[in-house]
């Protein structure tokens, strides 16, 4: 009965852990490509960190499709569309490419609204590997200016709701501020 309870308390208490994904603030995100269904670069192998310099930028990683993710993304859209042109990035990338195909992934964009947001898929369902996506994370955020990571967020499937996007949104001024 003992070993029971205890095992319970182990599960309760590593279930209520945060869940941890992504390259660390303060470190330095890996250059990447990977094929993007939306915007001007539809089609094309790209690698946005190479683009980006030392610009404020937000990276969503994701192993699925979801209403809260399009809810975030959409946020995410209308802070980098507030924003002076091409003074911040960000982009989502869906790890897999039996996920989702190009053309349905082009259409749910679309569907969401996004209009400087590129979306687009990584083939490995891992995700890149300077990166270190932990494979129990359904969403990852990093937010980064000047080349290193600023703000990570990670969700495993399920917890990315109202609060979640929350606190990625109200910590994206940050970005603007330190750039």
């Amino acid at each position: 009965m003992r070993t029971l309870i205890v095992l319970f308390l182990a599960v309760s208490c590593t279930a209520a852990e945060p869940c941890v994904s992504g390259t660390p603030v303060g470190q330095r995100p890996g250059p990447y490509s990977f094929l993007v269904a939306s915007g001007p670069q539809r089609g094309q192998q790209t690698c946005y960190i190479c683009e980006t310099e030392d610009r404020p930028a937000v990276i969503v990683f994701t192993r699925q499709l979801s209403d809260p993710l399009k809810k975030l993304l959409g946020k995410i859209d209308e802070t980098v569309t507030a924003q002076p042109k091409d003074s911040m990035r960000a982009w989502s990338t869906v790890l897999g490419e039996k996920i989702v195909g190009l053309d349905d992934l082009g259409k749910w964009v679309k569907e969401a609204g996004l209009k400087n947001l590129p979306v687009g898929v990584f083939d490995d369902p891992e995700g890149p590997p300077s990166y270190k996506l932990s494979k129990e994370a359904d969403v990852t955020v990093l937010l980064f200016v000047k080349k290193k990571v600023i703000a990570n967020f990670a969700f495993r499937a399920g917890e990315l709701n109202d609060e979640g996007i929350k606190q990625v949104v109200t910590t994206m001024p940050k970005l603007i501020e330190t750039k």
